[in-house]
């Protein structure tokens, strides 16, 4: 049965104003599970005035304790509603049950972490040059924020963008993805149930054009937080020239790691499979250009074919599943042409390669490692958002930083040593916004992340965010006992 559902706006559940409506499909069968409201430049707008609404009447004025109240019972409603979130996620979005269910867990830690850094941000006093003067600055919230979220990892890009904005005073309006818009529409009940002020929390479903174009282009949004691909993003900073907000965008990936032939085997090949296969590779931090120092390529790499291999494709709500789905035909496709490309300049294919046999209406595709004595060939040079790693050799140091270097994009990064110089070295060296030393794939809401050149720029998580979602406010005070001179006296 197709269940139907409603967007969360101005504190109600309601259709669109058309009453259009999207299919979502369930990736592990292709076949539609719900419908969610096809939003339009009306809505869009209704949503926004509701976000102003509540930002001048209430919500920005509110004292900052009161408003990490609100974020502590997100944090709670996310824990004790973790296993449903989990299975409603995993149904919209193909990735594996017993990480969604421990994901929507572990997010929660985001809104208590933002709920403390609430009432924490200070002002500071400038030692002014002027006579009797005294002068302050502060962080005030900037307004209304538009959250564009893309379809693999809702909750997480969510509470960065979400937690921090409501903790400094700011309301939100959320475009969730249309491939899989469920999961946020879920949440925004349990957002509905902390008894948050109306219009503070609005989500929207819809298509790039209008509902996105419409809500970036919007003159009463002051801030724009995307996370998707950069052709999008092109489009986002081009519609915010409309409105003059500010931008951070959370983009691709291509994520190189380098494995020297010092370090400890058996963790780089854990590390290396939780990145590039985890989640299918529908990570924006995937680990996909692997370097392996040559004296130990052979050994390495036929290791690596082994552990793949073994990885058991299947329904991902299977307790036994290690890896499910890919979340779209498009997606496949795509992943199917750059594999084709690649075999034809000369990359070869040592395991999997090929869509699975699984089902012949799930998008099953299994862990595929490529040689590749170019990393410039097609899977190694783009993003791709599936399970295919690119293997490589190199020589020393000096070389694999080049080669690592060597690519657009510069979000992530891992480096596999036992050499503590050599892993300061190479990780301050790599143009990245990210880098992992002898580990992988790991998140907190402590630590900021964000890329470099074609992967964005901003951060989220971490107190560096904050600074994403104030402006500083300079305050001068006259202190002296005499007026002011008369401007138009002279002498």
């Amino acid at each position: 049965m197709v269940q139907e559902f409603k967007m969360y706006i101005n504190g109600d559940w309601v259709n669109s104003s058309s009453n259009n409506k999207i299919d979502t499909l369930n990736p592990e069968n292709n076949e539609v599970w719900a419908t969610v409201p096809e939003a339009n430049e009306e809505d869009v707008n209704i949503a926004v005035q509701a976000a102003q609404n509540a930002f001048d009447d209430s919500w920005s004025t509110l004292h900052p304790k009161e408003r990490g109240k609100y974020l502590r019972l997100i944090a709670e409603q996310l824990r004790q509603n973790a296993s449903h979130l989990g299975k409603i996620e995993t149904i919209d979005t193909g990735k594996l049950l017993r990480e969604t269910e421990t994901q929507a867990n572990y997010i929660a830690e985001y809104y208590d972490y933002f709920a403390g850094l609430a009432d924490k941000i200070e002002g500071t006093v400038v030692p002014i040059d002027k006579e009797d003067m005294h002068v302050t600055t502060t962080r005030v919230p900037i307004g209304v924020v538009a959250a564009i979220i893309p379809w693999n990892s809702q909750m997480l890009l969510t509470a960065v963008k979400l937690a921090p904005a409501l903790a400094m005073g700011n309301t939100i309006v959320i475009k969730a993805s249309e491939l899989a818009p469920v999961t946020l529409l879920e949440f925004a009940k349990l957002i509905h149930k902390t008894g948050i002020p109306k219009g503070v929390v609005n989500v929207i479903t819809g298509f790039g054009n209008p509902c996105g174009k419409a809500l970036t282009r919007h003159n009463l949004v002051e801030r724009i937080a995307f996370t998707g691909g950069p052709e999008t993003a092109r489009h986002i900073i081009k519609n915010s020239s409309y409105n003059l907000s500010q931008v951070s965008l959370e983009l691709g990936g291509k994520s190189p790691v380098a494995v020297f032939d010092d370090a400890d085997q058996e963790n780089a090949l854990n590390g290396i499979t939780a990145g590039i296969f985890g989640a299918s590779g529908q990570s924006c931090i995937a680990g996909s250009r692997l370097y392996i120092q040559e004296k130990i390529y052979d050994e390495f790499l036929n290791k690596l074919i082994n552990k793949a291999n073994n990885i058991k494709l299947g329904p991902p709500m299977s307790k036994e599943t290690q890896m499910g789905p890919l979340n779209s035909l498009k997606q496949l496709e795509i992943i199917e042409k750059s594999i084709k490309d690649t075999e034809e300049q000369g990359g070869k294919i040592r395991c999997g390669g090929k869509r699975s046999n699984l089902s012949n209406k799930g998008f099953y595709f299994p862990a595929t490692i490529i040689e590749c004595e170019n990393h410039n060939l097609p899977t190694a040079e783009n993003e791709l958002f599936g399970p295919i790693l690119s293997v490589m050799k190199f020589k020393n140091e000096d070389e694999v930083i080049k080669l690592m270097n060597d690519n657009k994009y510069g979000l992530s990064s891992g480096v596999y040593t036992k050499d503590l110089g050599r892993s300061m070295r190479v990780s301050k060296a790599i143009r990245a916004g990210i880098v992992f030393v002898n580990t992988y794939r790991l998140i907190s809401p402590m630590a900021p992340f964000g890329g470099m050149k074609d992967s964005g720029y901003g951060k989220e998580a971490g107190q560096e965010s904050i600074k994403e979602y104030t402006r500083v406010k300079t305050t001068w005070y006259n202190a002296s006992k005499k007026p002011m001179s008369d401007p138009f006296t002279m002498g």
